[in-house]
């Protein structure tokens, strides 16, 4: 693993941190398949809980995309395909880690950066940080999954108002529209992440893989319409498991329950 992209596991804790400080930790193409291959070894580790990601240093979580990249991997219409498979496999890698996933967003929070950060089920952002996808400055586009989902978090006024100014806004104004979920001082930051972390790492790992599968396809499927089989049966899927049992007896005991994801 290069250092561009670390990862650190601890505590039922996996910490991924983009480190390109003297770049904002802009990531680059093959920092975007190194993301993908990260993002798929912690879905996998069963010793893993919750997932955070973040940026070194104070003064970014990602700028995004790399453009020293652009030269190289995105300079026709035909390139930027191989480019955006690479940047929508991370992203939709991440996505998919069926564990809880949070942002802990320092500094510039900009372009795939922001997008990426789309991506976690939470973003909790320092007061100081600072938001935008200026794509119009560049006359490029982002893609359908990305628009969605800027689209299911801030609608599409705001959406709008985010890609056609390309204005930056700040981390009050991005709580407000619901780009992040929620913001604290700079200095509370990362206790607070970590705190809320440690809570979920002893969570039923069951419970937490089919909520962000029933999200999807209420997301996906507003109308729940010709849901299939398995789709209508989800929902009571975990009165089947093992730590079903484990947590109807740890709560008529009185003592923490022991889930081991089965």
């Amino acid at each position: 693993m290069t250092s561009d992209i670390l990862c650190e596991r601890r505590d039922g804790i996996a910490t991924v941190t983009f480190n390109r400080t003297e770049r904002r930790n802009a990531i680059t193409y093959d920092g975007w398949q190194l993301l993908s291959r990260i993002a798929e070894e912690v879905a996998s580790d069963d010793d893993v809980r919750v997932v955070v990601f973040t940026g070194s240093g104070y003064l970014a979580f990602s700028a995004g995309a790399d453009i020293a990249d652009f030269d190289r991997y995105r300079y026709d219409a035909e390139s930027a395909k191989g480019y955006a498979a690479a940047f929508d496999g991370a992203l939709d890698a991440v996505e998919s880690i069926p564990k809880p996933t949070i942002s802990l967003i320092r500094g510039y929070c900009i372009g795939g950066g922001c997008e990426l950060s789309m991506a976690t089920d939470m973003r909790i952002a320092a007061s100081g940080s600072r938001y935008a996808i200026p794509v119009a400055k560049l006359n490029i586009l982002i893609g359908y999954k990305e628009m969605r989902r800027l689209v299911r978090l801030v609608g599409p006024g705001h959406a709008s108002y985010i890609l056609m100014s390309g204005r930056q806004i700040d981390a009050e104004e991005a709580v407000r529209i619901g780009l992040v979920d929620r913001v604290l001082p700079e200095d509370e930051i990362a206790e607070y992440v970590y705190g809320l972390a440690r809570e979920m790492v002893p969570l039923a790992p069951l419970s937490q893989r089919r909520h962000k599968e029933i999200m999807q396809i209420a997301l996906e499927n507003p109308g729940l319409l010709e849901l299939t089989p398995e789709q209508e049966d989800l929902p009571f899927a975990n009165f089947d498991s093992e730590d079903f049992i484990e947590g109807r007896r740890a709560f008529l005991e009185r003592r923490p329950p022991r889930f081991q994801g089965r």
